[in-house]
């Protein structure tokens, strides 16, 4: 379909990358819109030493990051990871590798030690791909859609194949925040819905935003598991099945002022659980889009001193940490308004 003319910058979570007087701007008005109110701007010199302050976002009393642990599942973590892993056989591993994957077996004397790779015994696995070769957008796409989505996740499977930064603004149902800002922007209330800021681009369907970020940001190819039409949304959908209802449903929350950061990709189950408590608590996230071939694996690895996924950065209280399990329950005792014990 032919896309609506570009919206304007969403008023709420601009990208990092953005000016960051833009972002102090706006950080007070992001608060109000979480339930929707009216805009009271014209009266804000009159109200605003009556006002109250912004919520303070802090970590948990205690909280402690936890040591990285590759692989680990932690107790009763088993059968969400399991139900979570249900996409890779369906999908064939879609997402899970970026444009052009070429894995090589090479000698661990060839791989310099401030490089990272997977160890596979006593060999090491060179990683390639075509990504190298593509354009990359200067400011994250932003795309509006929600977890337990068929469609979505079409998408967000190409986000990993092109190896994208993508600011996510999670709609799940019942979501106050950005629900209704899809449709002020595009006429429909319809997932996903991608804004390119780089291009001006705006458009609904799952089927034109992968051609569309095909072109623009990789080679024009498309995954055969992308382009089987039917069969594509129907395998899509019974990717979920083992997450049945998880992602889809909005937890009140208080929204931050900034988008926590994560590095994941679309074909790890570790990093999906920790999306389904993003989209449920409808807390916006700038995704470093990371599968396997990806550069950023490198440039984290420079970072850290190793890679895992997901991790996340959460520029409103500080915290950074590595472990799907404890990121989960991190983000539901800082955001959720009312926290399980």
């Amino acid at each position: 379909m032919a896309p609506p003319a570009a919206p304007a910058a969403p008023l709420l979570l601009l990208p990092r990358r953005a000016a960051t007087a833009a972002l102090r701007a706006t950080r007070a008005a992001s608060v109000a819109v979480r339930a929707a109110q009216p805009d009271t701007t014209a009266a804000t010199s009159s109200t605003s030493a009556s006002d109250p302050p912004p919520p303070e976002f802090k970590p948990p009393p205690g909280f402690k990051p936890p040591e990285p642990k590759t692989f680990e599942v932690k107790p009763g973590q088993q059968n969400s990871i399991l139900g979570a892993s249900l996409a890779i056989p369906l999908r064939l591993g879609t997402g899970v590798f970026v444009l052009g994957y070429s894995p090589s077996l090479v000698s661990p004397s060839e791989i310099p030690p401030d490089q990272y790779v997977l160890q596979l015994g006593d060999w090491k696995v060179k990683e390639d791909s075509k990504i190298g070769q593509c354009k990359r957008p200067e400011k994250p796409i932003e795309i509006y859609e929600f977890e337990g989505c068929p469609f979505c996740r079409k998408v967000r499977e190409m986000v990993s194949v092109l190896d994208l930064d993508v600011l996510f603004y999670p709609c799940p149902q019942k979501g106050p925040t950005f629900r209704p800002k899809v449709l002020e922007m595009g006429g429909k209330k319809q997932f996903p819905y991608m804004v390119d800021p780089n291009t001006g681009a705006a458009m609904y369907e799952s089927d034109d935003i992968i051609k569309y970020l095909a072109d623009t940001y990789g080679d024009g190819s498309i995954p055969i598991m992308l382009s089987l039409g039917p069969l594509t949304a129907l395998t899509a959908g019974l990717a979920s099945l083992g997450r049945i209802g998880k992602g889809n449903s909005y937890t009140a929350s208080k929204l931050p002022p900034l988008p926590i950061e994560i590095w994941a990709y679309e074909g790890s189950p570790f990093c999906k659980l920790v999306r389904e408590t993003l989209v449920e608590l409808e807390l916006p996230h700038l995704l470093h889009s990371c599968a396997r071939g990806s550069p950023k694996r490198q440039e984290f690895f420079k970072k850290m001193g190793r890679f895992q996924a997901p991790y996340i950065e959460d520029p409103n209280t500080g915290v950074k940490m590595f472990e799907s399990a404890e990121i989960i329950d991190y983000l539901k005792a800082t955001y959720a308004l009312f926290p399980s014990s």
